[in-house]
């Protein structure tokens, strides 16, 4: 009897794991996890499966997916102080000083430029409007905070531990903790992500952090910026020159090279010509050699020419200089080597496969990554899938390919797939590309400059023709390219987007009726509306 008591306990000790697999995936958790939770005597050798450093965009959908699957998370976030002392809450760069308030503000430009149209369409708008900029700023931060309090509430519903500390590594699982005031905790964790995220370079030249702000201040600065000299072509120093000039301010935008490094350049080149004629001038081929203060309210910024044959020694003055000059991960301080995590001694970037790096428990999502796009989205994406192989045993990976982009400058510029340049370069003679200007419907009553409205396919020469870039320059460019992305996920083919019938008149519509190619030589100027 008590072999047979034996032997049936035995099954349904075998059986066991089974019946509950089967319960906890229903529910989307995981026997692996349930497992490692309660191995042996039901204890865990680490406080958590799961301790995510950095509370930024990537770093929070990880905890929270992971969390959901039953995971024990918790989340370090701190975020140092810039040069001239500005904070902000949880959330990372994309909420507090990155995608929603430059968004907002690009918002305030657009509101601007579409009072000043109004009057052409028969509102009775005064003759001179403005934009408080105090008003203004608290608005943008009044919505920042409400989205950290949202984001801290989530977390404690979530049942995730948020510690407002500094995360380090003593070894792969062991974690330093320093708080603000300058106190020291260890947690230990089965599993460690990296989504640090990063943070602006300064020029290496006298006056410039003490002096200068980058895309870290702007968004809560305390005073109107006025005239203003932006260091740096990206998206971000354009994006930024195009919300100040919008807004009333005076801007001058340096050229280190050329704008908008890594785009299609001519797209970029139409962005850009269209700024100067709303109002925003191009240093060319310059950077700055020395900042300093002459006076109240005035920086006096010293430039050279990066052209053997341009002069150096020219000098300018300004109200603000705000340096967007690219950015640097915030590995610094991570204290990576005590992990064994190999990283790009000259980026700080990590190296990572499927998110994983070198370490068997170790990963990384979001900015920090070598070699993948920087953008809230990727790291959203990166993030959940990867919870999901952690603690569901899912296989799907993130797909970097065809991630779409939008620059908010004020002629917008949205663009998914192979820059012209890159396409001829994978592709050699096999490429075609299609183009047209546009003229959106609502641009004629204002009699509005159209002339940097333009659209361009990219796609193979040889059949099926696949499509392997799109790119858009006008109103809502985000939104139009949006779709058309998931378009390009599918393997849409240059057919299958000349018989798709547009909405009318949409400026999306415009790629549906394109049809010259620059092989032809035909104009592709502003066909009529309903050709």
């Amino acid at each position: 009897m008590n072999v047979i008591r034996s032997s049936t306990r035995a099954s349904a000790v075998c059986l066991f794991p089974k019946i509950l697999t089967s319960s906890l995936s229903r529910v989307g958790l995981s026997w692996n996890l349930v497992c490692a939770k309660h191995s042996g005597l039901g204890i865990s050798q680490y406080e958590y499966d799961l301790v995510v450093i950095g509370g930024g965009s990537g770093g929070l959908a990880c905890a929270k997916e992971s969390a959901q699957l039953g995971a024990k998370v918790a989340v370090l976030d701190f975020v140092s102080p810039t040069p001239i002392g500005t904070v902000w809450g949880i959330g990372g760069t994309c909420v507090n000083v990155g995608c929603i308030p430059k968004k907002l503000m690009h918002q305030a430009s657009l509101l601007g430029e579409a009072v000043k149209e109004a009057r052409s369409y028969g509102w009775q708008v005064p003759e001179k409007v403005r934009c408080d900029w105090s008003s203004l700023r608290e608005a943008v931060q009044d919505h920042v905070k409400s989205v950290n309090w949202v984001t801290r509430v989530q977390l404690r519903e979530k049942k995730i531990t948020y510690l407002n500390a500094r995360g380090y590594f003593k070894d792969p699982h062991v974690i330093g903790c320093m708080s603000r005031d300058g106190k020291e905790k260890t947690i230990t964790a089965e599993k460690v992500l990296i989504a640090v995220g990063g943070r602006p370079n300064y020029p290496q030249i006298p006056g410039a952090m003490e002096y200068g702000i980058t895309s870290d201040d702007i968004f809560s600065l305390k005073y109107p910026p006025e005239k203003t000299l932006v260091v740096g072509g990206g998206y971000v120093g354009l994006e930024c020159a195009g919300f100040l000039n919008g807004l009333g301010f005076d801007v001058t935008v340096m050229l280190r090279s050329v704008a908008l490094r890594g785009f299609d350049q001519q797209m970029a080149s139409l962005v850009r010509e269209d700024m100067e004629k709303r109002g925003v001038r191009f240093i060319h081929e310059c950077i700055p050699t020395n900042v300093q203060r002459i006076g109240k309210g005035k920086l006096e910024v010293a430039f050279k020419s990066t052209n053997s044959k341009g002069k150096d020694g020219s000098k300018a003055v300004y109200k603000t200089v705000l340096f967007a000059m690219g950015r640097k991960p915030a590995t610094e301080k991570l204290q990576l080597e005590k992990a064994g995590v190999e990283y790009n001694p000259t980026t700080g970037k990590i190296k990572v496969s499927d998110e994983k790096t070198n370490v068997e428990n170790i990963y990384a999502v979001g900015d920090v990554l070598e070699g993948q796009p920087e953008l809230t989205p990727v790291a959203i994406q990166a993030g959940k899938l990867l919870a999901r192989r952690l603690f569901t045993g899912s296989s799907k990976r993130m797909d970097y390919v065809n991630v779409a982009t939008t620059v908010f400058t004020p002629m917008e510029y949205g663009c998914v797939g192979l820059s012209e340049e890159l396409a001829n370069k994978q592709f050699p003679d096999n490429i075609e590309v299609y183009h047209a200007f546009y003229k959106p419907t609502e641009f004629a009553i204002p009699q509005k400059d159209a002339s940097a409205c333009y659209i361009k396919v990219v796609c193979l020469l040889k059949e099926p023709h696949t499509i392997v870039g799109m790119h858009f320059i006008g109103p809502q460019a985000g939104e139009v390219i949006q779709g058309f992305a998931a378009a390009m996920k599918v393997g849409i083919t240059m057919e299958q987007l000349q018989d798709t019938v547009g909405i009318h008149p949409t400026s999306a519509e415009e790629y549906t009726r394109i049809f010259i190619t620059k092989r032809s030589g035909l104009d592709p100027s502003v066909q009529s509306c309903c050709s």
